[in-house]
């Protein structure tokens, strides 16, 4: 049988009312027995680095849910992580970068109702999370949610209250569950596994700037002495209007990174279409998001600071494809 490894970090899944609302209050192994068939798939193993709403997850809590799994790698056969919906997005970017080229996988769910609700999806979701852990073709980080799997670069919280809650941008489902069948696309190719390599350093100093027809040169300047990178969510497939122009390069002679994404959710960024866009795709101190999602972004942003602030090992570092995280 084999053996699995469940990260209990919180969230709603195990919520429970409070005088001010819902506060993660049960821990991994009181979630774990309200789904007893989990004992017919796998032996279990329970920790618990943190409990508390996953709007509190920051960086330092994707190096120690990391920690757990690279720590306990050779003893397990998958891994389960239960998190928060509302960052799991993030968190599940982070661990692809902090943990390539996994042979076992490492699988996050959680739930839009507590695991005590009478009405929820609780016990479905980490039912499958788990049986998905237990497959022997399963690798890598990705999201198990509603009977859909996500690869952990793709995924993005699309709806706040139904059980469908996560959508995969710009990339396929790895697979459906229904029921105890893992289904996966005919002809979608399983990437062979690499050697494992993981890492320790994340440069928290990324921001996010979305652009607003009203967005002010001046609010640059603000980010300068805080910031290392700016992750710049441009109009459509990559405007940028003519005011900011000298303030988005400046940032990008600098020094400092620039990563140039969309706002717009689907098919990606192509600076090289419009007038507005070209004076920023060829620049070598811009990096070009592609089709990822912000929430990959973010995260790799953070992992490529981590390991140099070269610039051209930066670009290096961000331009190698992980887990499904961009098309070339």
């Amino acid at each position: 049988m084999k053996r699995v490894l469940l990260i209990a970090t919180g969230g709603t899944i195990a919520s429970l009312p409070e005088e001010n609302g819902l506060v993660p209050a049960m821990t991994g192994e009181e979630l774990a027995s309200r789904v007893p068939q989990l004992a017919e798939v796998c032996d279990l193993d329970v920790v618990q680095p943190m409990n508390i709403d996953s709007t509190n997850m920051h960086p330092d809590g994707w190096l120690r849910i990391a920690s757990c799994i690279v720590r306990a790698y050779d003893r397990y056969d998958g891994f389960v992580v239960l998190h928060g919906t509302d960052t799991m997005a993030y968190t599940a970017a982070a661990l692809s970068y902090l943990i390539q080229g996994s042979r076992k996988p490492i699988v996050l769910t959680g739930s839009q109702q507590p695991m005590a609700n009478p009405f929820t999806d609780a016990k479905l979701n980490l039912y499958q999370a788990v049986l998905y852990a237990c497959d022997e073709t399963s690798r890598d980080v990705c999201l198990v949610f509603d009977g859909h799997v996500i690869a952990g670069t793709r995924a993005r919280k699309q709806r706040t209250m139904s059980f469908n809650a996560f959508t995969s941008v710009n990339y396929p489902d790895l697979a459906v569950i229904r029921n105890d069948r893992i289904v996966r696309p005919s002809g979608m190719a399983v990437p062979e596994p690499t050697e494992l390599r993981s890492y320790e350093a994340l440069d928290e100093r990324v921001v996010v700037m979305k652009l607003t027809p009203s967005l002010s040169p001046t609010t640059f300047d603000l980010l300068r002495d805080s910031c290392d990178a700016l992750i710049l969510e441009t109009f459509g497939i990559g405007g940028i209007p003519e005011s900011l122009r000298d303030s988005v390069l400046g940032w990008a002679d600098s020094g400092r990174t620039v990563v140039m994404t969309t706002q717009v959710p689907e098919e990606g960024l192509d600076l090289g279409i419009y007038e507005v866009g070209r004076p920023y795709a060829q620049h070598p101190g811009i990096l070009r998001g592609r089709d990822m999602t912000t929430e990959a972004l973010v995260a790799k942003t953070m992992w490529a600071l981590g390991q140099s602030h070269d610039l051209e090992r930066i670009r290096e570092l961000f331009d190698r494809p992980v887990n499904s995280d961009c098309l070339s």
